[in-house]
């Protein structure tokens, strides 16, 4: 179902007697259904001589789908049909599992594949001796064939002997307990906007210009192990990232 038609089922703007800002809702939804992401709606004149509809009540229900993320405002160019962004959440859960359960389907590119042995810098972010194996890959994250992120992964290679390309298709962290029976239980992140640089930029299909989320991520293990650091790249324009707020262990005591 397209995002518009969700939104219309949600607020149920089609029952009868639905006022005029509602009917200038649903017509606003049923164009934005028919046109593709990043397409230019016709102007507010245009659009409120058409419908016979008050521009101020055209406004105003125009105002609303941009808040709801369906359409945007550029300056001096117009109002654009866009995706709604998808929520990130940063919890302890796979990539492949969050989409899966948006009802998106994910899949994995793996770019790079190699071994090395951990310099100053790796061995302080995986808490290693300095020129122990460390196995890094890149991978390009998918969204129903969309590219979403791209991630830069290291991990200590005595945790994850014989990894494959193949065997990062899928989720990481699936893989991380079935078949080397490390269990993720706690992690740290570090979260900032960010302009993708050129490779980046080609890999995700976005201009140099558009603004990213970078995440830093350092995973624990139940053994208090470091078994994973991560520098992800998110696109900005898919992804809002939601965190939840708990109150301070002590006071929570």
């Amino acid at each position: 179902m397209p995002p518009a038609a969700i939104v219309r089922e949600e607020v149920g703007v089609l029952a009868g007697g639905a006022d005029r800002a509602g009917e200038a809702r649903a017509r606003l939804l049923d164009l934005i259904d028919s046109l593709p992401t990043g397409e230019r709606i016709p102007a507010e004149r245009e659009l409120a001589a058409r419908w016979s509809v008050a521009r101020m009540t055209l406004r105003k229900a125009i105002d609303r789908l941009v808040l709801d993320g369906l359409l945007e405002r550029r300056q001096r160019q117009g109002t654009y049909t866009c995706r709604p962004r998808v929520p990130r959440h940063l919890t302890i859960a796979s990539f492949t599992e969050e989409l899966t359960r948006r009802g998106v389907r994910p899949a994995s590119r793996t770019l790079d594949l190699r071994r090395v042995r951990a310099t100053v810098r790796m061995a302080r972010q995986l808490r290693l001796p300095v020129g122990d194996p460390v196995t890094r890959f890149v991978r390009l994250r998918l969204g129903d064939g969309e590219p979403l992120a791209v991630e830069n992964i290291m991990v200590p290679s005595r945790l994850f002997p014989d990894l494959t390309e193949k065997d990062l298709e899928g989720s990481w962290y699936a893989l991380m307990a079935e078949r080397y029976g490390v269990e993720v239980i706690s992690g740290t992140a570090q979260v900032e906007p960010a302009l993708p640089d050129r490779r980046t930029a080609e890999l995700l299909r976005v201009p140099p210009a558009q603004p990213c989320f970078r995440i830093r991520a350092l995973m624990w293990d139940r053994r208090g192990r470091a078994v994973e650091y991560g520098e992800s790249v998110y696109r900005g324009d898919y992804y809002t990232l939601t965190v939840e707020l708990l109150p301070d262990g002590g006071r929570r005591a």
